[in-house]
């Protein structure tokens, strides 16, 4: 009997594609029964069903792995729940090195691993070729097995998803295509379709690699491109069996998988070609794209390097299906920052069949719960912005994040494509003055700065890279002279109005009613207590705030805060950003360069530490607020845009004959790397309390109202030593260079995972924070009490754990 078309449900979800049929299946295991999936063709039909199918585990962010390792589970057991297969084989996954730079990158793989909890060996080219007969090993260097690894049937996954939703009340309805999507107040209120409208009280856009245009329909971007993937069947080869692991050869850039007794084999070039510039039919359903052997040269070349017998192996298919691909390499997830109960979950790379499970459950979870239930950052929504979105842009970024899959992962790795994107009026002078850029959040940031004579270009490498000197000589001028750093891409927000203070002061763990002209070292925690942001707030007035951010943490930022600003609430929050210029002079010249500029008192006495004054600046007025992310006496310059060239001159010329340096974002990780001051999204996560983190001391829990995760933070600090705990620590060796991502063991036991890490050169050595866990908690006894050793590429060195910072311990310079 015809289903009757719905018009209304609680959710509905657009795209029925692994990952619609997974937040459905997701949905209603939590119990949410009115959930109505629309497909435009058939389930699968989109990009789905030409997936390679490929799951392995193995992710850089631990929650990433986390997901997939949920993935494997769920395919496993979702035959005997549904009834129908999903052609889930654990089968494992080899990856071959070509290069002693690759066999690095393995053995850092199987250190993460390790510290992740997932199964790996690092094993010899004849071991691999004994678990993979049919390759050629003369030009390998090493490999790893990871044997909790796999494969599965897109197709058929899909539909076991889909039966598992329905079995639970879910309706899922094909050949329907969503035209429009209805919005009110700011908040979504239903979709319309070419059958009739539905009202909802949550949309999911899980379009695939139509997302970006189903977001456009009411102003949310979604930024993602498509792009052409290959790979070929083959008929049968003599020592390919069913039971044969997936492989990758990523120096190579392709990765095989049997099938029915031969070899799929395809893979991710380094220069990709884009489709769908006119965009994507909406009718292009089960649908493939012209061969292109041109394109696919350069992997058939590495394949029959690798596998020989493919030279007489029969093609018996050529598959080019277009997929969608994020400027960044990782997916989209979560609510919309622009409309309230809109979410998102697109733009896979490629990677939407090993992360679907878990990608689906965590959405779910989101949706569910109003915020996410884990640290989910790497591919949060909000780690975009609507510039992001624009068409050419992404167009030409997507041709560079294809080929990531398999590119080498140097360490501070960056993008090339697509740049230069912003730029801070200080751009041009910088580079001048020999600076090396990299980009966050689009901003063209100044990494080093190159010496006369010398290229400021980065070549990459796993041990000391060419900056290692310039990095020395800058962290020397900051820490005995003065250094000045262009931290304009620094998010700026500007909170006012007649509620601001009691609004803020919900919203942050500090005390934030504080007089006017201070300024507070904050977090915004999340009703589990983690952060969501730290950030510094300055009290220009009595009804207005300035808040600085972290230049990637703009769009997700003023989002929390909007969210918690209450509805009758007289408060407004603007993104200046684009406003001012942020000058960092930091050293223990910074005073007398600032005093030759200024008339305005910077003693000690009359402009104290967590201070925040509007000064005159040569020709200029602008604010400065002394706080320092480097550990020395320093003041930041938040600067009008059109002062800031005005402005840099002058202190460039001040300081000239006192040894003011130009310095970099490399040279500012390290020196607060050295003072062991935590960052956000590394250090600090939505998983991570303040008396994990150590900075409890930047918690008022007394303070009258209130804050959000107050409950969770006393409950935190009543039970004592936190069985998690971010740990400083130094390698006793003056010679690794340690990159964050390393293994921490304890009396040769693994307890924890480097988060940060860089060369400390006023130590003399590396030094790093890391997560140290174990159950029975991390206190002085137990750092005191133990040989801690960091893996590096499968090496191990003491470390040295520091309960205080490892530089200027009593934070005396700071306050001079």
């Amino acid at each position: 009997m015809a289903q009757e078309f719905p018009t209304q449900a609680q959710v509905v979800i657009i795209g029925g594609g692994i990952i619609g049929c997974s937040v459905a299946y997701h949905l209603t295991k939590l119990g949410w029964r009115d959930v109505v999936l629309l497909e435009q063709g058939q389930l699968s039909g989109g990009t789905t069903w030409h997936a390679a199918g490929l799951v392995g585990q193995l992710r850089s962010h631990a929650n990433m792995t986390s997901l997939i390792k949920y993935s494997t589970q769920l395919y496993s057991e979702l035959e005997a729940e549904t009834g129908l297969a999903t052609g889930w084989k654990n089968c494992g996954s080899l990856s071959v090195a070509r290069s002693a730079d690759r066999m690095t990158v393995l053995k850092r793989t199987a250190a993460s691993a390790r510290a992740q909890g997932v199964e790996i060996e690092v094993i010899s080219p004849k071991e691999a070729q004994d678990l993979w007969p049919v390759m050629a090993i003369d030009d390998l260097a090493g490999a790893v097995w990871l044997p909790g690894d796999g494969k599965a049937n897109p197709t058929d996954l899909t539909q076991s998803l889909a039966k598992g939703a329905r079995s639970r009340g879910a309706r899922i309805i094909e050949r329907v295509r969503v035209t429009g999507i209805s919005t009110a107040n700011r908040a979504v209120t239903g979709v319309e379709t070419d059958r009739g409208a539905i009202a909802a009280e949550i949309v999911v856009n899980c379009a695939g690699q139509w997302a970006r245009k189903v977001g456009l329909m009411c102003g949310v971007p979604v930024p993602l491109h498509s792009a052409e993937h290959m790979y070929i069947v083959t008929g049968r080869i003599e020592g390919v069996h069913p039971d044969l692991p997936v492989m990758r050869d990523p120096d190579g850039y392709i990765y095989f998988k049997e099938e029915v007794g031969g070899l799929v084999m395809g893979g991710f070039e380094p220069e990709a070609k884009p489709w769908g510039m006119e965009g994507i039919p909406d009718d292009f359903e089960f649908a493939l794209l012209p061969d292109d052997w041109d394109q696919f040269e350069i992997l058939m070349q590495s394949a029959l390097q690798r596998v020989p017998q493919l030279a007489i192996s029969e093609v018996k298919k050529f598959y080019n299906g277009p997929e969608s691909f994020t400027p960044d390499n990782n997916f989209i997830l979560g609510e919309a920052p622009e409309l309230k109960n809109f979410y998102v979950g697109a733009g896979f790379n490629s990677m939407g069949i090993a992360s679907a499970g878990g990608a689906g459950r965590a959405l779910a979870e989101w949706i569910v719960n109003g915020a996410p239930t884990m640290d989910l950052w790497p591919v949060d929504i909000r780690r975009f912005a609507n510039f992001n979105n624009n068409p050419r842009w992404l167009h030409d970024r997507v041709k560079e994040t294809l080929g990531l899959h398999y590119a080498m992962p140097w360490p501070n790795r960056e993008l090339d494509t697509a740049r230069p994107f912003r730029r801070s009026p200080l751009y041009d002078r910088l580079a001048a003055r020999g600076a090396c850029f990299g980009s966050k959040m689009g901003w063209e940031r100044a990494n080093w700065f190159a010496a006369e004579g010398e290229a400021p270009v980065t070549d990459y490498a796993f041990g000391r890279q060419n900056w290692h000197e310039a990095v020395r000589r800058e962290m020397k001028a900051t820490r005995e002279a003065a250094g000045l750093f262009d931290q304009t891409s620094f998010a700026k927000l500007l909170v006012q109005g007649r509620d601001a203070a009691t609004a803020l002061n919900r919203i942050c763990a500090a005390e934030i009613d504080i007089e006017i002209g201070r300024s507070i070292y904050t977090g915004m925690l999340n009703e589990r207590g983690g952060y969501e942001s730290d950030l510094t707030v300055m009290r220009l007035a009595a009804d207005r705030f300035l808040i600085v951010t972290g230049s990637a943490q703009a769009v997700h930022d003023a989002d929390w805060i909007r969210r918690n600003i209450p509805a009758d609430a007289h408060v407004t929050l603007t993104d200046v950003t684009s406003a001012y210029a942020v000058l960092a002079l930091m050293g223990p010249k910074s005073r007398d360069i600032l005093g030759r500029l200024t008339s305005a008192d910077l003693s000690g006495e009359g402009f104290p530490f967590a201070t925040i004054r509007e000064i005159d600046i040569g020709y200029a007025t602008a604010y400065a607020n002394r706080m320092t992310y480097v550990g020395e006496l320093g003041w930041e310059l938040i600067v009008p845009t059109e002062f800031a060239v005005g402005v840099y001159e002058a202190l460039q010329e001040a300081g000239r004959d006192l040894g003011l340096v130009d310095c970099g974002y490399y040279a500012l990780e390290a020196l607060r790397l050295e003072k062991g001051y935590r960052a956000w999204s590394r250090e600090l996560t939505p998983d991570i309390d303040p008396c994990q983190a150590g900075l409890a001391f930047a918690v008022a829990l007394d303070k009258p109202g209130g804050f959000i995760g107050r409950d969770a933070v006393a409950a935190a600090k009543a039970r004592g030593t936190p069985s998690r705990r971010i740990v400083q620590f130094t390698v006793d060796d003056a010679g690794p260079m340690l990159w964050g991502g390393e293994l921490i063991l304890r009396d040769g036991r693994p307890v924890g995972e480097v988060r940060s890490a860089a060369y400390g050169h006023t130590l003399g050595r590396s030094a790093a924070l890391a997560l140290i866990e174990h159950a029975d908690g991390v206190d002085r006894a137990f750092l005191e009490g133990g040989r801690f050793e960091v893996e590096l590429a499968g090496e191990r060195f003491a470390v040295t754990a520091h309960l205080a910072a490892a530089y200027d311990p009593k934070g005396l310079r700071v306050k001079a």
